[in-house]
Protein backbone atom coordinates (compact mmCIF):
# COMPACT_ATOMS: atom_id res chain seq x y z
CA UNK A 1 0.00 0.00 0.00
CA UNK A 2 1.53 3.34 -1.01
CA UNK A 3 1.65 6.07 1.76
CA UNK A 4 0.28 9.07 -0.45
CA UNK A 5 0.00 11.42 2.68
CA UNK A 6 4.15 10.61 3.15
CA UNK A 7 4.76 11.00 -0.69
CA UNK A 8 2.92 14.31 -1.20
CA UNK A 9 4.44 15.65 1.64
CA UNK A 10 7.93 14.76 0.15
CA UNK A 11 6.65 16.52 -3.23
CA UNK A 12 6.07 20.10 -1.78
CA UNK A 13 5.20 20.89 -5.53
CA UNK A 14 2.24 19.07 -5.70
CA UNK A 15 0.35 21.22 -3.61
CA UNK A 16 0.05 24.13 -5.96
CA UNK A 17 0.50 21.86 -9.35
CA UNK A 18 -1.51 18.91 -10.58
CA UNK A 19 1.80 17.75 -12.13
CA UNK A 20 1.10 15.19 -15.21
CA UNK A 21 4.47 15.17 -17.10
CA UNK A 22 6.10 12.65 -15.84
CA UNK A 23 7.09 11.22 -18.85
CA UNK A 24 9.44 14.59 -19.72
CA UNK A 25 10.98 15.15 -16.01
CA UNK A 26 9.24 14.04 -12.82
CA UNK A 27 9.19 15.99 -9.32
CA UNK A 28 12.01 15.36 -7.59
CA UNK A 29 11.33 13.92 -3.62
CA UNK A 30 13.26 15.86 -1.39
CA UNK A 31 15.19 12.74 -0.08
CA UNK A 32 16.56 13.43 -4.02
CA UNK A 33 17.45 17.31 -3.50
CA UNK A 34 18.83 16.78 0.14
CA UNK A 35 21.37 14.37 -1.50
CA UNK A 36 22.20 16.56 -3.97
CA UNK A 37 22.31 19.69 -2.35
CA UNK A 38 23.66 18.11 0.87
CA UNK A 39 27.10 17.20 -1.64
CA UNK A 40 27.27 20.55 -3.25
CA UNK A 41 27.68 22.11 0.10
CA UNK A 42 30.54 19.62 1.05
CA UNK A 43 32.16 20.85 -2.07
CA UNK A 44 32.20 24.37 -1.21
CA UNK A 45 33.31 23.63 2.70
CA UNK A 46 36.31 20.99 1.20
CA UNK A 47 36.57 21.07 -2.37
CA UNK A 48 35.05 18.59 -4.91
CA UNK A 49 38.29 15.51 -4.92
CA UNK A 50 37.93 15.39 -1.11
CA UNK A 51 34.04 15.23 -1.20
CA UNK A 52 33.92 12.67 -3.70
CA UNK A 53 37.13 10.66 -1.48
CA UNK A 54 34.67 11.52 1.78
CA UNK A 55 31.55 10.23 -0.50
CA UNK A 56 32.63 6.91 -2.09
CA UNK A 57 31.09 4.68 -0.48
CA UNK A 58 27.47 6.08 -0.96
CA UNK A 59 28.52 6.71 -3.90
CA UNK A 60 29.70 3.52 -4.95
CA UNK A 61 26.55 2.56 -3.18
CA UNK A 62 25.09 3.52 -6.11
CA UNK A 63 25.64 1.16 -8.55
CA UNK A 64 24.44 -1.42 -6.06
CA UNK A 65 21.21 0.13 -6.17
CA UNK A 66 20.50 0.50 -9.82
CA UNK A 67 21.76 -3.12 -9.98
CA UNK A 68 19.05 -4.09 -7.04
CA UNK A 69 16.29 -1.98 -9.28
CA UNK A 70 16.82 -3.64 -12.70
CA UNK A 71 17.77 -7.61 -11.48
CA UNK A 72 21.78 -6.83 -12.42
CA UNK A 73 24.86 -7.41 -10.91
CA UNK A 74 26.65 -3.75 -10.17
CA UNK A 75 29.69 -4.77 -12.13
CA UNK A 76 27.13 -4.53 -14.95
CA UNK A 77 26.25 -1.16 -14.59
CA UNK A 78 27.98 2.20 -16.34
CA UNK A 79 26.68 5.68 -14.88
CA UNK A 80 26.51 8.03 -17.05
CA UNK A 81 24.84 11.28 -18.32
CA UNK A 82 21.76 10.65 -19.47
CA UNK A 83 20.01 7.88 -21.53
CA UNK A 84 21.21 9.24 -24.91
CA UNK A 85 24.60 8.80 -24.05
CA UNK A 86 23.54 5.07 -22.49
CA UNK A 87 22.60 4.22 -25.31
CA UNK A 88 25.05 5.63 -27.91
CA UNK A 89 27.74 4.11 -26.01
CA UNK A 90 26.29 0.26 -26.42
CA UNK A 91 25.28 1.13 -29.89
CA UNK A 92 28.51 2.30 -31.19
CA UNK A 93 30.56 -0.50 -29.17
CA UNK A 94 28.74 -2.44 -31.69
CA UNK A 95 31.00 -3.54 -35.12
CA UNK A 96 29.24 -3.25 -38.38
CA UNK A 97 29.73 -4.02 -41.88
CA UNK A 98 27.93 -3.88 -45.29
CA UNK A 99 24.83 -6.10 -45.28
CA UNK A 100 24.31 -5.74 -41.30
CA UNK A 101 20.85 -5.99 -40.72
CA UNK A 102 19.74 -3.85 -37.88
CA UNK A 103 15.80 -4.86 -36.71
CA UNK A 104 13.67 -1.96 -35.04
CA UNK A 105 10.05 -0.81 -34.18
CA UNK A 106 7.96 1.41 -35.84
CA UNK A 107 7.56 3.77 -32.96
CA UNK A 108 11.57 3.92 -32.36
CA UNK A 109 12.57 7.10 -31.11
CA UNK A 110 14.51 9.90 -33.45
CA UNK A 111 17.48 10.00 -31.30
CA UNK A 112 18.24 6.05 -31.76
CA UNK A 113 17.40 6.26 -35.58
CA UNK A 114 18.99 8.84 -36.99
CA UNK A 115 22.26 7.40 -35.26
CA UNK A 116 20.72 3.56 -37.29
CA UNK A 117 21.60 6.11 -40.28
CA UNK A 118 24.30 7.45 -39.48
CA UNK A 119 26.16 3.74 -38.61
CA UNK A 120 24.50 2.49 -42.11
CA UNK A 121 25.84 5.30 -43.66
CA UNK A 122 28.97 4.64 -42.60
CA UNK A 123 29.09 0.67 -42.89
CA UNK A 124 26.31 0.06 -45.59
CA UNK A 125 24.25 -1.75 -42.56
CA UNK A 126 20.76 -2.56 -43.42
CA UNK A 127 17.72 -0.42 -41.18
CA UNK A 128 14.95 -3.44 -41.44
CA UNK A 129 11.25 -1.92 -39.33
CA UNK A 130 9.91 -4.73 -37.71
CA UNK A 131 6.02 -4.29 -38.47
CA UNK A 132 3.02 -4.19 -35.52
CA UNK A 133 0.31 -5.64 -34.96
CA UNK A 134 -3.15 -5.30 -34.62
CA UNK A 135 -2.74 -3.74 -31.30
CA UNK A 136 0.25 -1.53 -32.38
CA UNK A 137 2.90 -3.45 -30.46
CA UNK A 138 5.93 -5.18 -32.01
CA UNK A 139 4.80 -7.95 -34.07
CA UNK A 140 6.84 -10.67 -32.36
CA UNK A 141 6.20 -13.25 -35.13
CA UNK A 142 6.68 -10.51 -37.78
CA UNK A 143 9.97 -10.19 -35.94
CA UNK A 144 10.69 -14.64 -35.70
CA UNK A 145 10.05 -14.20 -39.66
CA UNK A 146 13.22 -11.69 -40.71
CA UNK A 147 15.76 -13.49 -38.75
CA UNK A 148 18.49 -14.66 -40.63
CA UNK A 149 22.55 -14.53 -40.02
CA UNK A 150 22.49 -10.88 -41.44
CA UNK A 151 20.72 -9.49 -38.18
CA UNK A 152 23.57 -8.29 -35.82
CA UNK A 153 21.16 -6.08 -33.67
CA UNK A 154 17.47 -6.11 -32.73
CA UNK A 155 16.83 -2.22 -30.62
CA UNK A 156 13.52 -1.53 -29.94
CA UNK A 157 12.07 1.52 -27.59
CA UNK A 158 10.26 -0.39 -25.06
CA UNK A 159 7.96 2.30 -23.93
CA UNK A 160 7.85 4.94 -26.95
CA UNK A 161 8.06 8.76 -26.27
CA UNK A 162 4.97 9.47 -28.18
CA UNK A 163 2.05 7.42 -26.08
CA UNK A 164 1.40 4.82 -23.44
CA UNK A 165 2.36 1.42 -25.90
CA UNK A 166 4.22 -1.00 -24.13
CA UNK A 167 6.14 -3.26 -26.90
CA UNK A 168 6.89 -7.26 -26.01
CA UNK A 169 10.07 -6.81 -24.22
CA UNK A 170 11.08 -10.28 -23.03
CA UNK A 171 9.02 -12.05 -26.16
CA UNK A 172 11.51 -10.35 -28.23
CA UNK A 173 14.60 -10.92 -25.71
CA UNK A 174 13.39 -14.85 -26.55
CA UNK A 175 14.18 -14.42 -30.14
CA UNK A 176 17.25 -12.62 -29.68
CA UNK A 177 18.55 -15.30 -26.85
CA UNK A 178 17.36 -18.30 -29.11
CA UNK A 179 19.87 -16.76 -32.21
CA UNK A 180 22.11 -15.01 -30.39
CA UNK A 181 21.75 -11.72 -31.75
CA UNK A 182 22.61 -8.55 -29.82
CA UNK A 183 19.23 -6.71 -28.25
CA UNK A 184 19.61 -3.29 -27.47
CA UNK A 185 16.62 -2.24 -25.25
CA UNK A 186 15.42 1.66 -24.68
CA UNK A 187 13.89 1.51 -21.30
CA UNK A 188 13.73 5.21 -21.07
CA UNK A 189 10.30 5.71 -20.19
CA UNK A 190 10.10 2.50 -18.40
CA UNK A 191 12.09 2.53 -15.53
CA UNK A 192 10.29 4.36 -12.72
CA UNK A 193 6.98 3.00 -13.71
CA UNK A 194 7.15 -0.85 -14.50
CA UNK A 195 8.98 -3.72 -12.96
CA UNK A 196 12.44 -4.36 -14.98
CA UNK A 197 13.65 -7.21 -14.83
CA UNK A 198 17.15 -7.84 -17.37
CA UNK A 199 17.24 -11.48 -16.98
CA UNK A 200 13.45 -12.02 -17.50
CA UNK A 201 13.61 -9.65 -20.47
CA UNK A 202 16.38 -11.24 -21.64
CA UNK A 203 17.84 -7.80 -23.10
CA UNK A 204 22.23 -7.79 -23.73
CA UNK A 205 22.06 -3.82 -23.09
CA UNK A 206 19.34 -1.81 -21.53
CA UNK A 207 19.26 2.45 -21.21
CA UNK A 208 17.67 4.51 -18.93
CA UNK A 209 17.40 7.86 -18.02
CA UNK A 210 17.03 9.49 -14.28
CA UNK A 211 14.23 12.29 -14.59
CA UNK A 212 11.51 10.69 -15.81
CA UNK A 213 9.38 8.18 -13.68
CA UNK A 214 12.37 7.54 -11.49
CA UNK A 215 12.12 11.08 -10.33
CA UNK A 216 16.13 11.76 -10.00
CA UNK A 217 17.70 14.29 -11.34
CA UNK A 218 18.52 15.53 -14.69
CA UNK A 219 22.01 14.84 -16.54
CA UNK A 220 21.91 11.35 -15.24
CA UNK A 221 21.74 7.92 -16.70
CA UNK A 222 22.72 4.40 -16.73
CA UNK A 223 23.88 1.94 -18.89
CA UNK A 224 23.35 -1.91 -17.90
CA UNK A 225 25.68 -4.39 -20.16
CA UNK A 226 25.20 -8.22 -19.57
CA UNK A 227 28.26 -9.35 -18.35
CA UNK A 228 29.17 -12.45 -20.89
CA UNK A 229 28.85 -9.17 -23.34
CA UNK A 230 30.53 -6.93 -21.87
CA UNK A 231 33.95 -8.37 -22.52
CA UNK A 232 33.46 -8.50 -26.14
CA UNK A 233 32.58 -4.17 -26.64
CA UNK A 234 35.07 -1.83 -26.81
CA UNK A 235 33.63 2.03 -25.87
CA UNK A 236 33.25 4.07 -29.16
CA UNK A 237 35.39 6.80 -26.84
CA UNK A 238 37.91 6.31 -23.77
CA UNK A 239 39.88 7.54 -21.49
CA UNK A 240 42.09 6.69 -18.46
CA UNK A 241 39.26 5.67 -16.26
CA UNK A 242 37.70 3.63 -18.87
CA UNK A 243 40.98 1.96 -20.32
CA UNK A 244 43.88 2.89 -17.64
CA UNK A 245 46.86 3.18 -19.69
CA UNK A 246 49.13 0.33 -18.35
CA UNK A 247 52.63 1.09 -20.47
CA UNK A 248 53.76 3.33 -22.99
CA UNK A 249 51.91 2.28 -25.80
CA UNK A 250 48.92 -0.04 -24.02
CA UNK A 251 46.15 0.64 -22.30
CA UNK A 252 43.69 -2.04 -20.85
CA UNK A 253 40.06 -1.80 -20.86
CA UNK A 254 38.39 -1.95 -17.50
CA UNK A 255 36.70 -5.56 -16.75
CA UNK A 256 33.75 -4.27 -15.80
CA UNK A 257 30.69 -1.82 -17.34
CA UNK A 258 32.56 1.26 -15.77
CA UNK A 259 34.64 1.00 -19.08
CA UNK A 260 31.69 3.13 -20.81
CA UNK A 261 32.16 6.44 -18.65
CA UNK A 262 34.97 8.85 -18.27
CA UNK A 263 36.80 10.31 -15.01
CA UNK A 264 34.85 13.41 -15.05
CA UNK A 265 31.45 13.50 -13.48
CA UNK A 266 28.45 15.25 -11.65
CA UNK A 267 28.86 13.45 -8.11
CA UNK A 268 25.92 15.70 -6.63
CA UNK A 269 23.45 14.23 -9.37
CA UNK A 270 24.66 10.65 -8.94
CA UNK A 271 24.19 10.90 -5.43
CA UNK A 272 20.29 12.38 -6.52
CA UNK A 273 19.92 9.31 -8.89
CA UNK A 274 20.96 6.65 -6.19
CA UNK A 275 18.16 8.68 -3.90
CA UNK A 276 15.64 8.10 -6.23
CA UNK A 277 16.74 4.69 -7.16
CA UNK A 278 16.24 3.81 -3.51
CA UNK A 279 13.60 5.94 -2.82
CA UNK A 280 11.22 4.46 -5.40
CA UNK A 281 12.60 0.71 -4.06
CA UNK A 282 11.59 1.75 -0.54
CA UNK A 283 8.10 1.91 -2.04
CA UNK A 284 8.23 -0.45 -3.84
CA UNK A 285 8.14 -0.88 -7.89
CA UNK A 286 5.06 -3.28 -7.73
CA UNK A 287 3.22 -0.98 -5.96
CA UNK A 288 4.27 1.85 -7.79
CA UNK A 289 3.33 0.17 -11.56
CA UNK A 290 -0.71 -0.78 -9.76
CA UNK A 291 -0.97 3.07 -9.23
CA UNK A 292 0.34 3.94 -12.53
CA UNK A 293 -1.88 1.71 -14.31
CA UNK A 294 -4.58 3.07 -12.14
CA UNK A 295 -4.64 6.50 -12.95
CA UNK A 296 -3.40 6.48 -16.66
CA UNK A 297 -6.60 3.92 -17.25
CA UNK A 298 -8.81 6.71 -14.92
CA UNK A 299 -7.85 9.63 -17.58
CA UNK A 300 -8.32 7.42 -20.47
CA UNK A 301 -11.61 6.58 -19.76
CA UNK A 302 -12.23 10.49 -18.56
CA UNK A 303 -10.94 11.45 -22.42
CA UNK A 304 -12.86 9.44 -24.47
CA UNK A 305 -15.96 10.32 -22.87
CA UNK A 306 -15.18 13.81 -24.18
CA UNK A 307 -16.70 14.68 -27.44
CA UNK A 308 -13.95 15.67 -29.76
CA UNK A 309 -11.18 14.26 -28.49
CA UNK A 310 -9.16 11.18 -29.92
CA UNK A 311 -7.16 9.14 -27.20
CA UNK A 312 -4.06 7.78 -29.40
CA UNK A 313 -2.43 4.88 -27.51
CA UNK A 314 -1.84 1.85 -29.02
CA UNK A 315 -0.93 -1.80 -27.28
CA UNK A 316 -2.84 -4.42 -24.88
CA UNK A 317 -1.90 -3.20 -21.95
CA UNK A 318 -0.88 0.90 -22.25
CA UNK A 319 1.10 2.32 -19.30
CA UNK A 320 1.34 6.08 -17.96
CA UNK A 321 1.35 8.12 -20.85
CA UNK A 322 -1.65 9.17 -22.72
CA UNK A 323 -1.70 10.81 -26.21
CA UNK A 324 -4.46 12.52 -27.14
CA UNK A 325 -5.88 15.15 -29.89
CA UNK A 326 -8.55 17.53 -29.55
CA UNK A 327 -10.72 18.73 -32.53
CA UNK A 328 -10.21 22.08 -33.35
CA UNK A 329 -7.19 22.65 -30.66
CA UNK A 330 -3.82 22.65 -31.35
CA UNK A 331 -1.60 20.50 -28.97
CA UNK A 332 0.43 23.35 -27.89
CA UNK A 333 -2.56 25.54 -27.17
CA UNK A 334 -4.04 22.60 -24.61
CA UNK A 335 -0.54 22.07 -22.84
CA UNK A 336 -0.86 26.22 -22.49
CA UNK A 337 -4.45 26.01 -21.06
CA UNK A 338 -4.01 23.52 -18.98
CA UNK A 339 -0.70 25.53 -17.60
CA UNK A 340 -2.72 28.55 -16.76
CA UNK A 341 -5.04 26.61 -14.68
CA UNK A 342 -2.03 25.24 -12.83
CA UNK A 343 -2.10 21.75 -14.76
CA UNK A 344 1.11 20.57 -16.11
CA UNK A 345 1.05 18.11 -19.05
CA UNK A 346 3.12 18.12 -22.37
CA UNK A 347 3.34 17.69 -25.87
CA UNK A 348 5.22 15.28 -28.30
CA UNK A 349 5.69 16.12 -31.84
CA UNK A 350 5.75 13.70 -35.11
CA UNK A 351 9.51 13.61 -35.50
CA UNK A 352 10.10 12.06 -32.27
CA UNK A 353 8.78 8.52 -33.86
CA UNK A 354 8.79 9.32 -37.55
CA UNK A 355 8.12 6.08 -38.92
CA UNK A 356 5.02 5.39 -36.14
CA UNK A 357 3.78 9.16 -37.03
CA UNK A 358 3.64 8.97 -40.54
CA UNK A 359 1.80 5.44 -40.65
CA UNK A 360 -0.80 6.56 -38.45
CA UNK A 361 -0.79 10.53 -39.99
CA UNK A 362 -0.37 11.54 -36.66
CA UNK A 363 -0.19 15.78 -36.08
CA UNK A 364 1.16 16.98 -32.53
CA UNK A 365 0.03 14.80 -29.41
CA UNK A 366 -0.78 16.31 -26.60
CA UNK A 367 0.97 13.85 -23.39
CA UNK A 368 -0.66 13.61 -20.16
CA UNK A 369 1.61 11.34 -17.91
CA UNK A 370 -0.03 10.26 -14.00
CA UNK A 371 2.41 9.03 -11.57
CA UNK A 372 1.85 7.25 -8.21
CA UNK A 373 2.25 10.66 -6.49
CA UNK A 374 -0.69 12.17 -8.02
CA UNK A 375 -4.40 12.16 -6.81
CA UNK A 376 -7.56 10.86 -9.24
CA UNK A 377 -8.51 14.18 -8.16
CA UNK A 378 -5.88 15.99 -10.38
CA UNK A 379 -6.47 13.36 -12.75
CA UNK A 380 -10.54 14.34 -12.91
CA UNK A 381 -9.31 17.99 -12.58
CA UNK A 382 -7.52 17.84 -16.26
CA UNK A 383 -10.25 15.81 -17.20
CA UNK A 384 -12.73 18.74 -16.49
CA UNK A 385 -10.55 21.35 -18.02
CA UNK A 386 -10.40 19.36 -21.26
CA UNK A 387 -14.18 19.11 -21.55
CA UNK A 388 -14.52 22.72 -21.00
CA UNK A 389 -12.45 23.53 -23.37
CA UNK A 390 -13.49 21.28 -25.82
CA UNK A 391 -16.88 22.42 -25.38
CA UNK A 392 -15.97 26.58 -26.18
Amino acid sequence: MIDLDRIRADTPAASRLAYLHNAGAALMPTPVVAAMKGHIDLESEIGGYAAADREADRLNSVYVSVARLINAAPDEIALVENATVAWQMAFYSLPFRKGDRILTAEAEYAANYVAFLQVAKRTGAVIEVVPSDASGELDVDALARMIDERVKLIAVTWVPTNGGLVNPAAAIGKIARAHGIAYLLDACQAVGQMAVDVEAIGCDMLSATGRKFLRGPRGTGFLYVRRALLQQLEPPMIDHFAAPWVSRDTYQLRPDARRFENWENNYAARLGLGAAVDYALDIGIGPIAQRCRLLSERLRSGLASIHGITVRDLGRTPGAIVSFTMDGHEAEDIVRSAGAAGITIGASDPPSTRIDAERRALPHLVRASPHYYNTEAEVDRLIAHLADLASR
